[in-house]
């Protein structure tokens, strides 16, 4: 009887390492480390290094582990960062899109994972995003758009230099600036420079030589804008030019004169907000859809 009893109480254990074996291989691909991901568009652009630091100190005051990876404003090596990041097992995804509808696929490969994607100043075309931070661009293009026509005047000559043609914030930007230059501007050229400074320079350089009685340039960024800004001095014309973002080499060219003005936004409070939100997210909390970050006007 005794041995009988033994045999049962071994087999009883046996079942149970056998059950404990098959629900780890059922949910090993599921464990996630409490770390959170944090896809940056670029980091060769003051904005998003002032929105990833951010990130850092708020995640260091709230004790959270971060990993940061730059995605060099190349979509495809940011599928791939994120695709190592969700590999990595992190437990929430911040993402700051390169471009909106090439994100989405990304988006998607977290969701299938269970794993919650937060996106910042730009959105995701497709796929469940938890929460969306950001300011509102297509009232920041509006803005612009305002500005120039009180400044300028009405019926002026502007020229529009554009962000990333898949990014949501050049949509949104051009968007709301066309809104109110559609009325009373008279936009005579646009064409993109992909946030890029010395794209900026020479997309601005074109746009005077094929209309040199350009009054007023509207920047997608201050990045362009400041590009855009060398292009009229080499050309010796006095175009009032705005940009957008408020970044620290911006905000002194308009102190200085040489800028007329920028929409300013505030990254490094997006990147607290994000990690703010993540937090809220690792706890089981409920979160904002959308949060928006205030835009105001910096003039001289």
């Amino acid at each position: 009887m005794k041995k009988l009893l033994l045999l049962l109480a071994m087999a009883i254990m046996v079942i149970g390492l056998v059950a404990g074996c098959d629900k780890s291989a059922d949910n090993g691909g599921d464990k996630k480390s409490g770390t959170i991901g944090f896809s940056v568009s670029t980091l060769n652009n003051p904005f998003f290094v002032s929105m990833k630091e951010g990130v850092e100190a708020q995640a260091k005051a709230l004790g959270l582990k971060v990993k940061i990876v730059d995605a060099q404003n190349d979509p495809a090596k940011q599928a791939n960062d994120i695709s190592d990041l969700i590999a990595s097992g992190v437990s929430v995804l911040i993402i700051n899109p390169v471009d909106s509808a090439a994100i989405s696929t990304s988006v998607e490969a977290a969701n299938a994972k269970n794993i919650p994607v937060i996106t910042v100043d730009r959105s995701a075309d497709k796929g469940k995003v938890v929460s969306h931070i950001a300011s509102d661009n297509v009232k920041g293009g509006e803005m612009a758009a305002e500005l120039i026509e009180d400044k300028v005047g009405k019926k002026a000559k502007v020229a529009e230099i554009e962000g990333i043609p898949g990014a949501s914030a050049t949509r949104e930007r051009g968007k709301g600036f066309h809104d109110e230059a559609d009325k009373d501007l008279t936009v005579v050229a646009k064409q993109s420079a992909d946030f890029d400074r010395t794209k900026g320079l020479n997309v601005a350089t074109n746009i005077l030589q094929a209309n040199p009685d350009v009054q007023a340039i509207f920047a997608h960024n201050d990045e362009m804008a400041l590009g855009a800004i060398q292009a009229a001095k080499s050309a010796g014309k006095p175009i009032f030019i705005v940009g957008f973002d408020g970044t620290a080499d911006a905000v002194k060219a308009v102190q200085d004169g040489t800028l007329a003005a920028t929409i300013a936004q505030q990254p490094d409070k997006m990147g607290k907000i994000a990690i703010d939100v993540a937090q809220k997210v690792l706890k089981g909390e409920a979160v904002e859809a959308k949060i928006p970050v205030d835009l105001k006007v910096v003039t001289k």
